[in-house]
């Protein structure tokens, strides 16, 4: 696994996913209980988005998400927002799709959103520790141009 000491922010993992392949097509291992990556299990939702749109920023109080994108590409953008972090202010940026399968944990204080590449829709598994609660939800917005993020999204 990947993590802050390799250029990334502090507490974001990045499980690259191995793919099993025979005569028939692929068979891909995306979360097991015994990596270790989900200190509970809350809820998984499945989103598919269609090419050219970007889906950027929010962020979490308390929730961690671990994202996998299962079809389509995706140019995912994380920012850390957390004060006490020592990676506060930095920008990561992970490409992942069905051509680079990784899993992507997002800690809670990182905003987080993704730009779809290519001409295919991006089919995108976010499993997170708590499930939705519409009545308090855990989810702040940032638009997607903030200025302080200030991400070129055309680049």
């Amino acid at each position: 696994m990947k993590d802050a000491r390799n250029g990334g922010i502090e507490g974001v993992l990045v499980k690259p996913l191995a793919r099993y392949c025979d005569e028939r097509g692929y068979l891909l291992e995306v979360l097991r209980e015994d990596d270790g990556l989900l200190e509970r299990f809350g809820q998984t939702t499945f989103t598919l988005t269609y090419p050219g749109v970007i889906k950027a920023f929010h962020w979490h109080r308390k929730q961690h998400d671990l994202w996998f994108v299962a079809t389509g590409e995706a140019r995912v953008v994380l920012h850390d927002l957390r004060e006490e972090s020592p990676t506060r202010g930095v920008t990561q940026v992970i490409y992942a799709g069905e051509h680079m399968p990784l899993l992507i944990v997002i800690p809670p204080g990182v905003a987080h959103g993704y730009q779809v590449l290519g001409d295919k829709p991006v089919a995108l598994f976010y499993h997170t520790t708590f499930p939705y609660d519409p009545s308090q939800p855990d989810e702040e917005r940032i638009p997607y141009d903030d200025p302080s993020i200030a991400f070129d999204w055309g680049g």
